[in-house]
């Protein structure tokens, strides 16, 4: 397992510097340069070109990609914001407390939903309360996450007045955000669930489980759940790494200061280094989020554990 979590923390690194140079590509083809945004159109064009020159938006390509690399790799230096001349660090660390509590209250709410009422709509397929599930499932799938957030700042903020409609300096500014991103992730977490559920418990070793006279709850619970759980992680894990990305529909409607309106802002203004150090910092992240998930499997899956470990003896 050690020999395995090295090597997939050593494969990061290609990743990262493919992302790189990608996003870094992206936006050198895009229109415009810092200084003509930064400055408007109707500055005077040499004092357009000094501000591209003091940003170093003036040399080729492959000259600023690679200062920026060196600069991360040699002194661990994002770099500073064109817009606001800070470290893009300190706006990163500013921000990500928001999407971060904003991600991991979503993840629990959609979690605790989901999957106990994919659990329930399994094990009492086709009655009156799975048939209700599987449409509420389907209601809040199909729904745009940008609508369910003006329905819920009107409703609950507006009309009744019992939570805040922006901002994130309380555990109250999180709620309507919450139930803005964990209702639609919840609808596809039921859904997954109880096709996995429905497919284990028809399983040769659950049939075999209650012939020996294990009750329902211990089958359900103890032998079943542990195998469907596989995909749900797989799904949890790949929500929360994209959640940490900034949900920008939430942060948006609710006027949230969190990752996804800094990228978006960043990306508006052509502030290179804020976008390029938001978007590796977030891609670090998203790679350790799923080795995280891998590493789960072993606990969830013994079988998973037992090929770790003999992968490791054949190759010693």
């Amino acid at each position: 397992m050690t020999k395995y979590v090295i090597k997939r923390i050593l494969y990061m690194i290609p990743v990262l510097l493919g992302v790189a140079f990608l996003v870094f590509t992206i936006l050198s083809l895009t229109p415009g340069d810092p200084g003509s945004i930064i400055l408007g159109i109707t500055a005077k064009q040499e004092d357009i070109a000094a501000l591209n020159a003091e940003f170093g938006y003036d040399q080729p390509f492959l000259i600023r990609f690679f200062d920026y690399i060196g600069d991360i790799i040699f002194h661990f230096d994002l770099g500073t914001s064109y817009a606001t001349r800070q470290p893009v660090i300190d706006s990163i660390l500013a921000r990500f407390p928001n999407t971060f509590v904003l991600a991991l209250l979503s993840m629990c709410v959609s979690s605790a939903l989901g999957i106990s009422l994919g659990i329930f709509s399994a094990v009492r397929q086709y009655s009156v309360m799975d048939h209700v599930c599987v449409v509420v499932a389907l209601v809040f799938a199909s729904m745009p996450g940008f609508w369910l957030g003006l329905m819920l700042l009107i409703v609950f903020s507006l009309k009744l007045g019992w939570l805040p409609s922006f901002g994130a300096t309380s555990l109250r500014h999180f709620i309507l955000p919450t139930l803005t991103v964990s209702l639609t992730s919840a609808a596809g977490l039921l859904r997954l669930t109880r096709s996995a559920m429905l497919e284990t418990i028809r399983q040769e070793y659950i049939r075999t489980a209650k012939a020996k006279g294990a009750s329902n709850r211990r089958v359900i619970w103890k032998h079943a759940l542990r195998n469907a759980l596989l995909p749900v992680v797989t799904t949890l894990g790949g929500g929360f790494g994209a959640s940490l990305g900034g949900a920008i529909i939430a942060e948006t409607v609710f006027a949230m200061p969190g990752m996804g309106t800094l990228m978006t802002t960043a990306i508006r203004q052509k502030d290179v280094p804020t976008v390029m150090g938001a978007t590796l910092f977030l891609a670090v992240l998203f790679s350790f989020i799923i080795l995280i998930v891998d590493i789960l499997y072993a606990f969830i899956d013994p079988r998973i554990k037992a090929k770790y470990r003999n992968g490791g003896r054949n190759r010693e």
